[in-house]
């Protein structure tokens, strides 16, 4: 099997990780060495770096030979389906070419256990000590850290990658047992409090030593399946909020679960992809980030999943009638925050704008406020906006016909099923 053939195999196998996401790589330029994180082929994805750049990276599997038997897997080990695997030298080579014909800017590199986990991370290393070294690449490399690896060969992955990643998968452990019996919580959860105390570490001996390595400068991140457990949206939003208070995660990814293989346990090969309610859950983990709320706020034994014919912010809104209207001219930016409509931009320019005077509905729209969501929720010098007076009934109906005009065709056809 010759090199471009198994990239056919590996880069489709990887296709399935949602987690390549570049933002926050801080790899600047080095003399002698190629590639910079801050500056259409098979196998190629695009995200995002920290300065808001469109990056590509070569998606690949190191190989799709595994001895799990996840039964959600497509690389599963009871799955009859084409193998390979990559040496470290091919993958390293293949790689380099790529980046030197302006393909990509960098590397998502993940596989499946080959032997077991040590073996398969040790062949992961190998490669990117290649890069690093003997090419001297230095762009941008995110790495897959196997539930199970010894904690020397983790430190070792996160020196010479920019980001490390331990995909969670299933948000239960009920669901781990029954749909992936080689795979426990403690197993995923160890490397995730390693990479959490190495980083912690290595940031206090950057303070020290300016010229330390880095260990993975771009954090860690993980990957929730969505749909393929009975897991409510409740659950899998407690779950995310505990990544992030106790690991420090840069980013928890949702993947909606894609029926590729015939289980009892799992959805039909008929059902289509939940695609509607990982965008919900993106839209609150979003709010978890970055607007101040909590996962506890937005879900509860009353409504453990969330509404799919509206984003999560409108939801909470229109739960708590108590704390609107809101006083743009002197409500605290953490009550703006919480404003359908109004996102940290659009509040930074009202904080910003009202300094000079008291702003009226007119000026909102100009500052990049969604007006069609935030007038209902919102007063101007004691007034509502253009002077609307709706019932909750009312303004629930408004909303309902704003979201629809806003999503995507993909997502539309679902909310039609509601």
């Amino acid at each position: 099997m010759d090199v471009m053939e198994k990239l056919t195999i590996l880069t489709d196998a990887a296709k399935y990780d949602a987690a390549c996401t570049s933002s926050g790589a801080r790899r600047g330029h080095r003399n002698g060495y190629i590639g910079n994180t801050s500056s259409s082929i098979v196998g190629c994805c695009h995200t995002f770096s920290g300065d808001g750049r469109c990056v590509t990276l070569l998606k690949v599997l190191m190989t799709n030979w595994c001895v799990y038997d996840c039964k959600y897997c497509v690389n599963r080990c009871s799955n009859d389906t084409r193998r390979a695997a990559f040496t470290p030298e091919e993958l390293a080579d293949l790689t380099i070419q790529f980046y030197r014909r302006n393909y990509i800017e960098g590397l998502f590199l993940s596989s499946g256990v080959l032997v077991s986990p040590d073996y398969t991370t040790e062949r992961m290393i190998r490669c990117l000590e290649l890069l690093r070294d003997r090419y001297r690449f230095n762009g941008y490399i995110h790495a897959k850290t196997i539930p199970g690896t010894s904690p020397e060969l983790v430190t070792r992955l996160g020196l010479l990658a920019d980001r490390l990643s331990v995909n969670i998968e299933l948000p239960s452990e009920q669901g781990l047992t029954a749909l992936a019996p080689n795979k426990t919580r403690k197993a995923i959860f160890r490397p995730m409090g390693l990479i959490t105390s190495t980083l912690r570490e290595n940031k206090e001996e950057l303070v020290k030593y300016r010229h330390a390595p880095q260990f993975a400068p771009a954090g860690q991140s993980t990957q929730m399946i969505v749909g393929a457990t009975a897991d409510t949206d409740r659950h899998i939003l407690a779950l995310t909020q505990s990544l992030y208070d106790r690991y420090r995660l840069k980013r928890v990814f949702y993947s909606a679960y894609v029926p590729v293989v015939e289980n009892s346990l799992l959805p039909s090969l008929d059902s289509k992809p939940p695609l509607l309610r990982e965008h919900r859950l993106y839209q609150a983990d979003w709010l978890l980030r970055f607007y101040g709320f909590r996962a506890e706020e937005l879900l509860d034994d009353d409504a453990p999943n969330f509404d799919p014919r509206l984003d999560p912010k409108c939801c909470w809104a229109l739960r708590h009638p108590a704390f609107f209207p809101v006083e743009v001219n002197t409500a605290s930016r953490e009550e703006l925050l919480r404003v359908p409509g109004m996102g940290t931009v659009s509040v930074d320019r009202i904080l910003y704008a009202r300094r000079a005077r008291r702003l009226e509905p007119e000026d909102l729209k100009k500052l990049g406020v969604v007006m069609k969501r935030a007038q209902y929720f919102i007063v101007c010098k004691g007034k509502t906006a253009y002077g609307l007076k709706l019932s909750q009934d009312g303004i629930l109906r408004n909303l309902l016909a704003v979201e629809k005009a806003s999503l995507p065709v993909a997502e539309m056809e679902q909310l039609s099923l509601f």
